[in-house]
């Protein structure tokens, strides 16, 4: 059996268990030189929150799901291409975008990222404190650049 054989053959093995959603390094064994092998979407926010690795076991759990915005908003490395049609994912892409135009400057000085589309609409000011610790989250974090003399 070749080598892809045999990580494609680990890969079902353990997502038939559900073991990926808290392994995810399994999908990473072999990716470099395996293009062929299925790929999993890498979330930085979520699987801190949750615990959870891959889009579709958010979209099972319903607190996740609420975050999932998040994660959108902050991580443009996440391919939603396989579930653009899926109504949460929309309407979190939705929200993502409304945050992104609110606080784009913010955002994009604290994590550098490609623009989200303008979205209209309010946001709702109750989740800025969820919005300000994941932003937080994921700053880099940096000595301070000066110190106080007495």
């Amino acid at each position: 059996m070749k080598e892809e054989e045999k990580l494609l053959c680990l890969y079902k093995a353990h997502e038939n268990f559900g073991l990926l959603e808290r392994a995810p390094w399994l999908t990473l064994v072999g990716m470099q030189n395996n293009p062929n092998l299925i790929s999993i979407p890498a979330l930085k926010i979520l699987p801190a929150y949750t615990g959870l690795n891959t889009v579709e076991a958010i979209l099972q759990v319903p607190r996740a799901r609420r975050l999932l915005w998040l994660e959108i908003l902050f991580n443009d490395e996440l391919d939603l291409q396989p579930w653009q049609n899926h109504p949460e994912v929309q309407d979190a892409y939705q929200k993502a975008c409304q945050w992104f135009t609110t606080y784009r400057s913010l955002i994009q000085s604290v994590v550098p990222r490609a623009s989200l589309p303008l979205g209209s609409g309010k946001i709702d000011q109750r989740e800025y404190r969820r919005f300000a610790e994941t932003l937080q989250f994921l700053a880099p974090s940096s000595p301070p650049s000066h110190s106080i003399s007495k």
